[in-house]
C-alpha cells in the first residue's frame, strides 16, 4: 500500500473511530425541558409531568429524557404558552384555560362552565373531533398538544362568608381559574387570576373573599381551610378540568416516528394516572377537612341557575364574535348534548342509586 493510500485509509478509520460513533450517539440522545404551571408540593397535578417524564425515559431505554421544572425555574407559571411557542423550552404542562386572555377558545381544552365531565371530555378528545380541532387551533401558536391529566369534577371553593343568594355574589373577589371568571363577572363578582402558589396568602390577607382550586386533596395541602371554613360544591365551572402537554412544533416534528409514539403513550398514561390519584385520594382528604371544621355546603339552586343562564349567554356572544370559538364550540356542544343523553340513562342513574345505598 502506498503512502497516500495508507493516509487515506487511516483517515477514514480515524473518522469512524473519533467522529461517526459520537455523532450517532449524540443524535440518539434527546434532552427536553418541560416547564409546569404548578407547584411541586401538589404531587397529583405537578406529578403528572413526572409520570410523563418517567414514561418517556423508560420506553426509550434512557435515550430520551425530559427534565421537569417548577414555575420560576425557567419561566413563570403563566408563561408556559409563550415559552413553548418561542421554543425557549421544548414543552410545558398547564391548564389551557389560564390563557383565555389570548383567545377564549383555549378554555374549552380544560373546562368551561356547565361543560363536559372528565370522561366525556376524554371521549371528545380521543374519539370525537376534539384533538383534531385543537391541533388546528394550536397550530397558530406553533404548538402540538396532548391531553395531560384531568382532575375530575371539582369543588366550588372556599368562602369567608356563606353564599345564600345570588346577591351574595355581588362584589365577591374570588380567585377563579381563567375563563370562568367571565361568567363570575356577569354574575356581579370580581375574578382574580392567581397562580396556585400565591392563593393562600391572598385569602389569608383578605385580598380575596373566596378561592377555588381543585378538590380536597390539593386544597388540604394548600391550607385553605385554615382561613376560610365554607366549602361549596359543585364546581359548576369545572365538571372535568383537563390539563395538556404543549410541545413546540419544531421540536415535535424533529422526533422520529418511534419517539412520537413514545410521547403519545407517555401522555395518555399520565392523563389516566392523574385522575386516578385524585379519585383515590380525595375521599380521605374530605373527611379530614370536615373533621378540622370545614362546612361542606351546596350552592343554592338560584345561584346555579344564574350561572347557567350567564354561561349560555356568554357562549352565544362568543360564537357571534370569535371564529375560533364558533368552530370548536359547535362540535363541542353537539357532543355534550349527546353525551348527557347517554349518561342520563347509565352513569348518572347508576351513581344516584349507589350513592343512596347503604354501603
Amino acid at each position: 500500500m502506498d503512502r497516500r493510500s495508507l493516509i487515506r485509509h487511516a483517515g477514514i478509520a480515524g473518522v469512524l473511530a473519533a467522529g461517526v460513533a459520537p455523532s450517532v450517539h449524540a443524535q440518539a440522545a434527546i434532552r427536553w425541558r418541560l416547564t409546569s404551571s404548578f407547584p411541586k408540593a401538589l404531587d397529583t397535578i405537578y406529578g403528572a409531568s413526572d409520570v410523563f417524564a418517567a414514561g418517556v425515559k423508560a420506553m426509550s431505554g434512557g435515550k430520551f429524557e425530559v427534565s421537569v421544572h417548577a414555575p420560576g425555574e425557567l419561566v413563570p407559571a403563566l408563561g408556559v404558552v409563550d415559552a413553548v411557542q418561542a421554543g425557549t423550552v421544548e414543552m410545558g404542562h398547564t391548564a389551557p384555560y389560564y390563557f383565555f386572555g389570548k383567545d377564549p377558545t383555549f378554555a374549552m381544552a380544560t373546562a368551561i362552565p356547565f361543560g363536559l365531565n372528565s370522561r366525556q371530555l376524554t371521549a371528545w378528545m380521543y374519539d370525537g373531533s376534539g384533538l383534531k380541532l385543537f391541533r388546528e387551533f394550536y397550530d397558530q401558536y406553533n404548538m402540538v398538544n396532548f391531553p395531560g391529566g384531568n382532575t375530575g369534577a371539582q369543588m366550588g371553593g372556599w368562602y369567608r362568608k356563606e353564599i345564600k343568594t345570588a346577591a351574595d355574589m355581588k362584589g365577591l373577589k374570588m380567585r377563579i381559574g381563567g375563563f370562568a371568571g367571565q361568567v363570575l363577572t356577569r354574575m356581579g363578582g370580581v375574578p382574580q387570576n392567581i397562580p396556585g402558589g400565591e392563593i393562600y396568602q391572598a385569602l389569608e390577607k383578605g385580598t380575596i373573599d373566596a378561592t377555588e382550586w381543585v378538590g380536597p386533596y390539593d386544597d388540604e395541602k394548600l391550607g385553605f381551610h385554615k382561613v376560610a371554613k365554607n366549602y361549596y360544591y359543585p364546581g359548576w365551572w369545572e365538571g372535568g378540568a383537563q390539563l395538556e402537554f404543549y410541545i413546540n412544533k419544531a421540536a415535535y416534528n424533529a422526533l422520529s416516528a418511534e419517539n412520537k409514539a413514545i410521547v403519545e403513550a407517555a401522555s395518555s398514561h399520565a392523563h389516566t394516572v392523574m385522575q386516578a390519584r385524585y379519585d383515590a385520594r380525595n375521599p380521605a382528604a374530605l373527611k379530614r377537612l370536615v373533621a378540622g371544621g370545614a362546612k361542606v355546603l351546596a350552592f343554592p339552586k338560584a345561584i346555579m341557575d344564574l350561572a347557567y343562564k350567564e354561561s349560555m349567554a356568554l357562549y352565544s356572544d362568543l360564537s357571534a364574535s370569535n371564529p375560533n370559538w364558533k368552530k370548536i364550540y359547535a362540535d363541542y356542544s353537539n357532543f355534550r348534548r349527546d353525551q348527557n343523553l347517554w349518561f342520563r340513562f347509565t352513569e348518572a342513574q347508576f351513581d344516584r342509586y349507589m350513592q343512596s345505598a347503604k354501603l
